[in-house]
């Protein structure tokens, strides 16, 4: 049911000249308790910013898989989704873009390497991460996450 009402929206969308938003999803991976927690934040290069992991549904993928996935593939960390956030939507130069969130947990850090996206990923507490975040909406969720 839900694959015919995707098929049917984005019919609808051609039909009326819109376009469907690019469905994405990522995470505010946390550790620690207290004076000890930290978040996760990934840099960009080719933005040239600091956010969190996140990326775009593939095919058949629903937000949570696609949320644990995109984690993993942009940090290298293994993950548990905890709570959901907030959904975000902007604008990009394709259009539309909605990212469905979640605060997780780390569960494991095997060190593998981040992939191309990420050139680097950093622990850093929740006041570093509102000073490093470049985004509003990004700080919003981790109040959130921390609430």
């Amino acid at each position: 049911m839900a694959e015919g009402l995707e098929g049917a929206l984005a019919q609808a969308a051609a039909i009326l000249g819109v376009s469907q938003p690019v469905r994405a999803a990522g995470g505010i991976v946390l550790r620690g308790e207290g004076g000890d927690r930290s978040v996760a934040l990934v840099h960009r290069p080719r933005y040239g910013d600091w956010s969190f992991p996140k990326g775009k549904l593939e095919d058949g993928e629903d937000e949570a898989t696609a949320a644990l996935r995109e984690v993993e593939e942009e940090t290298g960390l293994r993950v548990r989704l905890e709570q959901p956030l907030t959904t975000t939507h902007y604008t990009v130069s394709g259009g539309p873009k909605t990212v469905r969130w979640w605060r997780m947990s780390l569960v494991d850090d095997d060190g593998h390497e981040p992939d191309h996206e990420v050139d680097q990923v950093r622990w850093v507490t929740p006041e570093e991460a509102m000073r490093l975040l470049n985004y509003e909406p990004d700080r919003q969720l981790v109040r959130q996450a921390l609430s």
